[in-house]
Formats: structure tokens, C-alpha cells, sequence
């Protein structure tokens, strides 16, 4: 494929363009509004009157887990491991459910300080006094293996509630707070997994969801635990070199025969959602090609396999899979990315947050706007729309 260079996705973002926090309440925010080439702005609570009726939502309903641990040695040096994603047991929901250890992938601050010795974070959930045991297995460069342990009487996700933080990200420079733990949670958050909240669903709230009801707006969703490479920028000159994580989603039957009813209207709300549901396409294809299920969706497959494939026959073949074995749902992984040249095979349009420069989710607006993605930042810095995490949102219907 083509080389695409990163410095063309540059733009100037003052610190002060960077929301803090977020609107209250979530549907005061600002929501922009590109169609078809027309930009204009309204209130996020609004949505629904931008959407054509009959359309398809699909959230991701992940949950942010406090997935920041602080550790401190004997010695006093603080030891921060964040936990990324689970490795044994390796489902999300097994390891978070687990009653005694589980080992998790990990980033850990302050790695040089720890030579192998056990860590020990003391908390207490139910009124009892529990101790979290950190042991390193091993660490290579992509980061550490660390086991968990903790005396019975609590799951892994009540120890990480108890003594964990919530992951904000890096870019907002400050502590997390109180209001956090709710905040950077989707109202509808419902299968915990994430290290970063699917940004684009924090503007919803009862009331939208009521307004799009009345629109007749369908809603629907996905499961895509989001990782930490959300924040990592593109460091590379050109995209090409770019190395792009890998994130778990699981594959529902009921949507896969809503996606196949709703060909043609389906939006996604949030990048997360479009990688996901674009993943599907491919894994469709390689289904009807190899014969056999592939769960991995590599980086660059779907710009070296073109196969004469339509969204309908490759959604078709997964859902005879599920029902021929019986299965609700599936489990797979994908480390697609979007940049310019893609073709969209699932989404229609997107909702989503306004992102850094020179970030893979800032190449996935522009392969599906084109250039007017230039246009589209220029009018929300000129018109004083905040910027990421919690910011304001972009409704983009080419």
C-alpha cells in the first residue's frame, strides 16, 4: 500500500483546548455535526434529530476497571503496576472473577526499583482486611508478567475496586478523583475489561436514550475491552511502520443478525465500536476463505486480502458458524487499523470525541472523511470545542 506519512496528521492542540472534566450533565456537551460535507453544531442532548430514523446505534458496553495499582517497597519506592490485560486464566471475566491469583500482562513504573521481591498492597473489602501479593514472572519489551495473589474471600475485581485506581489518561495530567469512578464510565458500562473508557458513549444519558427511542433509533452493542495503546501516538515517520496493538472483543449472534437486518444504517458510536465491527467484515472473509474460523485479525490483513466478499454473505457465514455450533457468542482478537485508503464495509457513519494529532484514531476519521477531517478540527477549534478524553463529540455522516 501506499506510504502515509504522519506528519500530515498533524494540528496545533493548546494545552488549554484539553477538557479536564467533563460537561454536567453529560448531554450539555457540545456535539458537531458533519454531513455530507456541511458542518454546523448543536447540544449533545439533541442527537437523535441528526440521525435518520430506522438507524442503527452500536455501543461498546465494556467497563473500565481501577486497573492502576501503587505498590510501595520496603525500602518506600513506589512501584505503580497498571494492568493491561489478563493471561491466566486468559478470558476478562474468569480472571476478574478469579478467588485466589491470576496473572495479568502489565506496565509497571518504577520497573528498575523492582528486583523480584513480592510486593504487598494491603486493603479491605467487607469490612476485612485482605493483603494483594504482586510477584514478577517475567518482562520483555512489551512489559511484565506479574501473578496476583490475595487470601480468599474476595474476586479479583472486588481487590482491584478496593485498592486500584481509575486509569485516566496520561494527557490530562492530574490525579484521578472521586468523581472519576463515574465519570469515565458509559452510563450502560456493563462488562468489565477496559484500562480506557470508550469515550464517545460518555456523553449518553437516560434522556438521549429516550429521545432515540422516540426517533425510532435502534440501539445495539458490542464488547471491545479497550487497552492502553488508545494513548500511544504514531512515532514512526510513515503509518506503515506504525506497530498497532492487539484488543479482545466478543462477537454476539443477536447483533450479527441485527448488523445483517441494518445493512446500510449502522453508525458506530466511538472508534472502538468501528474497529470492532469492521473486524467482523474480515472475519467473515476469512471464514468463507479458509474454511475455518479465524479468531486474530492481523494489522494489514485487509489491505493484502481483497476478496469479491459482500458485508452481507461475510456476516451470513458467522452466524451460520455460531448457530451450526450451537454458540451465543465468540471471543477474538484484532489489531486492524484504519487509515486512509480503507474502505468501509460495515459503518456508515460515527460518533466520536475530537483526538490528539498524529493518532491512529485521528487516521481512522480521515479514511472515513477524507480530508475534510482538516476542516472538521478547524471549525471545533475555532468555535471552542473541547478536546479528547472528555470532551465534546462529532457526529460524522459522510
Amino acid at each position: 500500500m501506499q506510504q502515509i506519512y504522519i506528519h500530515d496528521f498533524h494540528y496545533n492542540l493548546p494545552e488549554e483546548r484539553i477538557a479536564k472534566f467533563p460537561a454536567s450533565p453529560r448531554d450539555a456537551s457540545k456535539l458537531l455535526v458533519y454531513k455530507q460535507g456541511q458542518i454546523c453544531e448543536d447540544t449533545f442532548c439533541h442527537l437523535a434529530n441528526h440521525l435518520p430514523a430506522g438507524a442503527l446505534l452500536v455501543f461498546n458496553n465494556t467497563k473500565v476497571i481501577p486497573a492502576r495499582l501503587l505498590f510501595h517497597k520496603t525500602s518506600g519506592a513506589a512501584i505503580e503496576i497498571f494492568c493491561l490485560t489478563p493471561c491466566e486464566p486468559v478470558s476478562y471475566e474468569q480472571s476478574l472473577q478469579s478467588e485466589t491469583s491470576c496473572v495479568w500482562h502489565c506496565m509497571v513504573g518504577n520497573l528498575k526499583r523492582w528486583r523480584g521481591e513480592d510486593l504487598l498492597l494491603p486493603f479491605v473489602h467487607n469490612g476485612v482486611h485482605n493483603t494483594l501479593i504482586a510477584s514478577k514472572l517475567s518482562e520483555n519489551e512489551q512489559g511484565v508478567q506479574v501473578r496476583f495473589q490475595w487470601l480468599q474471600g474476595c474476586r479479583f475485581a472486588e481487590a482491584l475496586a478496593a485498592c486500584g485506581t481509575m486509569p485516566l489518561p496520561p494527557y490530562l495530567h492530574r490525579a484521578a478523583q472521586p468523581t472519576d469512578y463515574e465519570t469515565y464510565q458509559t452510563v450502560y458500562a456493563q462488562q468489565q475489561g477496559s484500562v480506557a473508557a470508550p469515550t464517545a458513549g460518555l456523553h449518553f444519558t437516560e434522556r438521549v436514550f429516550n429521545s432515540l427511542k422516540i426517533n425510532k433509533i435502534q440501539v445495539d452493542n458490542l464488547t471491545l475491552h479497550v487497552g492502553a495503546g488508545t494513548f500511544l501516538p504514531v512515532k514512526t515517520a510513515t503509518v506503515n511502520e506504525h506497530s498497532m496493538h492487539a484488543e479482545r472483543f466478543v462477537l454476539r449472534l443477536s447483533l450479527l443478525e441485527n448488523l445483517q437486518k441494518n445493512l446500510g444504517k449502522v453508525y458506530a458510536v466511538g472508534t472502538t465500536s468501528a474497529r470492532t465491527l469492521e473486524s467482523i467484515y474480515w472475519m467473515g472473509c476469512k471464514l468463507l476463505k479458509y474454511k475455518k474460523l479465524q479468531s486474530i485479525i492481523g494489522q494489514w490483513e485487509p489491505y493484502e486480502f481483497t476478496p469479491e466478499i459482500s458485508p452481507n454473505e461475510a456476516l451470513e457465514a458467522l452466524a451460520n458458524y455460531l448457530k451450526t455450533n450451537n454458540l451465543q457468542e465468540i471471543e477474538a482478537s484484532t489489531s486492524l487499523i484504519i487509515v486512509p485508503t480503507y474502505r468501509y464495509k460495515i459503518v456508515c457513519g460515527l460518533l466520536t470525541n475530537f483526538h490528539q494529532p498524529q493518532s491512529t484514531l485521528l487516521l481512522l476519521v480521515s479514511a472515513l472523511i477524507g480530508n475534510d477531517w482538516q476542516r472538521v478540527y478547524d471549525y471545533a477549534l475555532q468555535h471552542q470545542f473541547r478536546f479528547l478524553s472528555y470532551g465534546d463529540s462529532s457526529l460524522l455522516l459522510p
